[in-house]
């Protein structure tokens, strides 16, 4: 009798015992890493890298061949040199004009002897028609008397000759004026070409703006053949620049000219300037293939803190999404690794969508869903929202029954204290 009381005793300690660590075991302990749902702006950008430019590159070479002789000065009297501020007529540099000089000076006597060539073809000319109107009275006097007793046979022959020969003098000074005047334009065109080269030996700042790069010494001998020498490059007007950014052929389509974009550069990291969208350029360049299109980027650098060429970082504003519920993207990604975890409430559905596969993309609605947990308790509960931009950071909610001051699960925090997504790998991390 006694045994049996024994037996009875210790079932039911036992048994109330193993309900009571049930009890405890499917009431979770986890630690989360949470955040409250909020409302802000999701700006969806495209990330690319590119070059800043200068609006426009003017690079001045030489069109003569000459030893650089001297250079000019710039805007604050000092000598032509790296970042020096030019005007335009603005001296740059001298080539040794000695050769040039001396064929300007032969092309202008060369003219003037073609204008004294034409004088001297007139007054001849004059000459000539003088000694044809004598010759034309002594032939009229010869025809009215004719062969006779008073006028020989051999004195009537020459003074037709004479005539003749008076006649023939006039034409040829006449066409001699005319080769006289032919000479002149060519040699006012020699003239020309030789005060060209010269004025050559002069180089001149085309434009306003700063030297970039200073490509000459004097002393140095530039040499003009097929391909012109440059001797400086000119960026015009720095307080308008460019970004030459390169984007694959995936994104340029979403690229929009006249939108906002936002850039970094290095050297400026608590900074971020802005410019807008100008120009698509249509000849891609192909590098291990991958297709890259020149976009333009305009900039305002009216105080000329961005330097030409350095490298920036570009985020072209695809579309916006003002004021609207968001959530993290880390929070879209994590999912409870044991059913402890979810609210009892929900552990139903949250098997069944477990054990689902995805749906078709296909067949699936163009709609995106997402699925992000809310802690309920000790326990956490998932819910549906339908998704809408992404700034890859955050995601625009949609539609969803989410609540502003939400606190939704980022992550676990596991063994060391760090917080992410669950490790398939390793246990549920339990508090003890």
């Amino acid at each position: 009798m006694r045994i049996a009381i024994v037996i009875v005793v210790l079932a039911a300690v036992f048994g109330g015992g193993f309900a009571a660590y049930e009890r405890i075991a499917d009431r979770p302990n986890f630690e989360y890493r949470t955040e409250l749902v909020h409302r802000g702006d999701v700006v969806s950008s495209i990330s690319a890298t590119g070059t800043l430019e200068p609006e426009e590159v003017v690079d001045v070479g030489a069109q003569v061949a000459g030893a650089i002789t001297a250079f000019g000065t710039d805007t604050n009297g000092k000598l032509i040199d790296y970042n020096s501020k030019v005007l335009p007529g603005m001296l740059l540099a001298k080539i040794d004009d000695t050769v040039y000089k001396a064929d300007a000076d032969v092309a202008k006597a060369q003219l003037e002897q073609a204008e004294t060539a034409i004088d001297k073809g007139e007054a001849d000319l004059a000459q000539a028609k003088a000694k044809l109107l004598q010759a034309e009275n002594d032939w009229k006097r010869a025809r009215d008397l004719g062969p006779s007793d008073a006028l020989s046979q051999n004195d009537y022959d020459m003074y037709q000759s004479n005539y003749e020969t008076a006649k023939a003098t006039v034409a040829i000074a006449e066409s001699e004026i005319r080769q006289a005047k032919s000479g002149v334009p060519l040699a006012k065109a020699e003239l020309d070409k030789a005060q060209r080269n010269l004025d050559y030996c002069t180089i001149t700042s085309p434009v306003k703006g700063t030297i970039l790069d200073r490509r000459v010494n004097i002393g140095q001998t530039v040499v003009s053949s097929l391909n012109t020498p440059s001797l400086f490059l000119i960026g015009r007007d720095l307080t308008r620049m460019q970004i030459w950014v390169s984007v694959n052929e995936a994104d340029v389509e979403n690229v929009v000219p006249g939108s906002q974009v936002t850039f970094t550069c290095d050297g400026f990291p608590n900074r971020v300037f802005k410019g807008i969208t100008g120009r698509v350029r249509l000849n891609p360049n192909m590098t291990q293939n991958v297709v890259l299109y020149t976009v333009e980027v305009n900039v305002n650098n009216d105080d000329e803190v961005l330097k030409p060429f350095k490298t920036a970082k570009v985020q072209f504003e695809v579309s916006r999404a003002n004021n609207v519920m968001q959530v993290p993207n880390m929070a879209l990604r994590w999912t409870p690794m044991s059913e402890l975890q979810v609210s009892p409430s929900a552990r139903a559905a949250w098997k069944q969508a477990q054990d689902n596969p995805p749906a078709d993309p296909a067949t699936a609605p163009k709609e995106r869903h997402g699925t992000v947990y809310v802690k309920d308790g000790p326990y956490v509960r998932p819910v549906d929202v339908t998704l809408g931009i992404t700034d890859r950071i955050n995601t625009a909610v949609v539609n969803s029954t989410l609540k502003e001051g939400d606190e939704i699960i980022l992550g676990d925090v596991v063994d060391g204290g760090e917080a992410g997504p669950k490790n398939p790998f390793l246990p549920p991390a339990r508090k003890r």
